[in-house]
């Protein structure tokens, strides 16, 4: 019989802490996380750009991405993939899930 690793759940904030197209800058087990709220649903990247190594969190938000405040490439906030140059590679997204009025995050992915 195959066991299945347990995905380990972090707290990370209420859910009425983000507004939609807001992002917070989380240090959880020290993983620096942008968690990116987006009509209504909660998303989690890796909080440094893949190109640049700048903090996603302190990025601009519009349409789905966020803006790499160092060379402005655009990263989509769901999936992490980049979007526009000059970044090629993606960014580690990680599961979100909501539980009760918290939002948790897994960063076992």
């Amino acid at each position: 019989m195959t066991e299945w690793p347990m995905t380990e759940w972090h707290d990370a904030a209420a859910t009425d802490a983000l507004d939609d197209d807001e992002v917070m800058a989380l240090n959880i087990a020290g993983v620096p996380v942008a968690l990116f709220r987006q009509e209504g649903g909660f998303f989690a990247l890796h909080d440094l750009c893949s190109h640049g190594a700048a903090r996603l969190s302190d990025g601009f938000v519009e349409n789905g991405c966020v803006e790499c405040p160092l060379h402005q490439g655009l990263i989509d906030i769901r999936s992490g993939a980049p979007c526009s140059a000059p970044i090629t590679e993606p960014v580690r997204s990680y599961p979100v899930r909501v539980v009760g009025d918290r939002v948790e995050i897994s960063l076992d992915r």
